[in-house]
């Protein structure tokens, strides 16, 4: 009999507490903001949660905003939405055409409030139950801060590479927004001027809208992640996308390697890919490639242009790696384009920025220490004899040269104590000529001995540094910008001089006094003729970026 009793207080306390019926209109709001405060009380405790479904994403922004307001309700009046609460749950709902996801901004729970105020004359109460209005008021204020954050600074987290120096908000920043859209400003001009101003964003951005009105996402797909680390776990995987694929039934229980085999097969066969029952890169690059993993690897680029700083210099050189691509702006106006060659995936072009320090006319090439140990120590091991065919010299640091026939090389696994270089020439790997660039990576743009691989579609071919079909137009241009900004300079170095020791095949270091910055970013979604086009994930930070940031349980 008590614990009958015991219970049945427990379930009407907690009826109460979800359900909160006011027969008098004017007395809603005050009864909202007893509530708003009772339920930050609660979500203080409780990690953010002010029941057990709904859990405010910005907490303490969240928090302090109605600490400043005396916890007044500001989406509601007496029993109705207020204007600004069904713009803001309309943009919440179209919120995918600005590369974001609805349900990371309590779409579902507003959605279903939404229908419960409307079916008011169904559902007997609902307009009157001050407990809804109060879970409504704090998700939409906790919506907005999120929606703000995620417009403004995206969700890849802070790297110092990009530069952009808001890489954390204060509450005042998002206070001071929501306070201006409250006061009557267009909640779309305030989001979008927390957007970013660069041109390639607002290019992709434009084009995300006929993405999203044309994409199926009705259809989830299972994603299966490529190189895996649980080899169990990625069959298990692998199984049930083929199972979506209609190749395996879904009835089956336990699938044996001949089986896998020619599921695969047919898969294969039906997308035009090599047809040999074994999964690898491909396949799975071909059943990743849908309108859903489309989208968060557009969401994943247009969060990359807002770590870059606010605004770009005047003149910079932009080179976009899975694009093979370098482009040089100047005002807005695109200067220069050119074909580029980047580093293998095992010896990868890094993410940085820097700025032109000098060119280098005919240069010698000094062999990085990775690149000795991985192929060339191994290589004098077998033959000293390799340093000649290859026309390289073995010197010591203070530019002796030495005989590779008179070293132990096989005393030596982590390092050797010389230096390995090639020599100037038409053959050097380098081409003739190179421009430096401060960077603890050791890279930089140069030409190339190698210059029919230009031709090739996927060009990740080098050990890191980054090859320039047109590099001669980029050297005269910097040497051009040079002679305008320093006319007077008698030590600036003239484009005829440069073409007089490239003739002469001479080695000459030359000095840039404008500093043009260079940035080497990784951009894997562009548009082209109005349409978004996609390059191949060369390095795999798309890959590593959808499987931190942009989970299954996003559509």
């Amino acid at each position: 009999m008590f614990i009958v009793t015991f219970l049945n207080v427990c379930n009407n306390n907690n009826a109460q507490n979800q359900h909160d019926p006011v027969t008098q209109p004017e007395k809603m709001n005050q009864k909202i903001s007893d509530h708003i405060q009772d339920k930050l009380k609660t979500a203080l405790e409780k990690n953010g949660r002010i029941n057990d479904s709904i859990k405010l994403s910005m907490f303490q922004t969240v928090n302090t905003f109605y600490q400043s307001n005396q916890f007044q309700n500001v989406w509601s009046n007496k029993e109705n939405w207020m204007p600004l609460a069904d713009s803001l749950i309309r943009f919440i709902q179209l919120s995918k055409e600005y590369g974001l996801f609805p349900k990371d901004y309590h779409d579902t729970q507003l959605q279903s409030m939404v229908q419960k105020f409307a079916a008011d004359t169904l559902i007997k109460g609902s307009r009157r139950d001050a407990m809804l209005w109060t879970n409504a008021d704090l998700m939409l204020t906790d919506a907005f801060f999120r929606i703000s954050s995620h417009l403004h600074l995206g969700r890849l987290g802070i790297d110092s590479v990009y530069l952009n120096p808001d890489s954390s908000l204060t509450d005042s920043f998002y206070h001071k927004n929501l306070n201006e859209v409250l006061a009557g400003k267009s909640l779309s001009e305030v989001f979008h001027s927390m957007e970013p101003k660069h041109k390639g964003y607002q290019i992709l951005r434009s084009a995300l809208k006929a993405f999203v009105d044309s994409a199926n996402f009705k259809i989830t797909y299972t994603y299966v992640s490529y190189p895996y680390k649980d080899s169990v776990l990625f069959l298990k995987t692998l199984v049930k996308r083929l199972k979506e694929e209609s190749v395996i039934s879904w009835q089956t229980k336990t699938v044996d390697s001949s089986e896998l085999a020619n599921a695969i097969l047919k898969v294969q066969r039906k997308r035009k890919l090599k047809a040999d029952g074994k999964y690898g890169v491909q396949l799975i690059r071909s059943l990743n490639n849908n309108d859903q993993e489309k989208f968060k690897r557009i969401a994943i680029n247009l969060d990359r242009y807002k770590k870059l700083p606010p605004k770009m210099p005047e003149r910079f050189i932009w080179v976009n790696l899975p694009a093979f691509q370098l482009q040089l702006w100047d005002h807005d106006s695109l200067t220069l384009e050119s074909k580029v060659i980047v580093g293998k995936p095992a010896t990868r072009t890094p993410i940085l920025t820097s700025q032109i320090s000098d060119l280098v006319t005919f240069p010698q090439w000094t062999i990085p220490n990775s690149i000795i140990l991985k192929e060339i120590l191994p290589a004098l091991k077998r033959n000293p004899g390799y340093l000649y065919r290859k026309g390289f010299m073995l010197m010591t640091w203070k530019d002796e040269l030495i005989d590779p026939y008179t070293v132990n090389w096989a005393k030596y696994n982590k390092g050797i104590p010389y230096r390995i270089v090639q020599g100037s020439g038409d053959d050097n790997a380098l081409g003739i000529l190179k421009f430096n660039f401060p960077n603890k990576y050791s890279v930089y743009l140069h030409d190339t001995n190698q210059r029919y691989l230009f031709k090739n579609e996927s060009r990740a071919l080098s050990h890191g540094c980054v090859r320039v079909q047109q590099w001669d137009k980029l050297a005269f241009y910097i040497s051009g910008l040079d002679s305008m900004n320093f006319q007077n300079d008698s030590s600036r170095i003239q484009s005829d001089s440069i073409k007089v020791w490239l003739q002469r095949k001479e080695k000459h270091k030359i000095p840039v006094k404008s500093k043009l910055p260079v940035y080497f970013r990784y951009f894997t979604a562009d548009v082209k003729k109005g349409k978004i086009i996609f390059y191949e994930d060369i390095y795999g930070e798309d890959k590593a970026a959808r499987e931190a940031y942009f989970q299954l349980n996003k559509f």
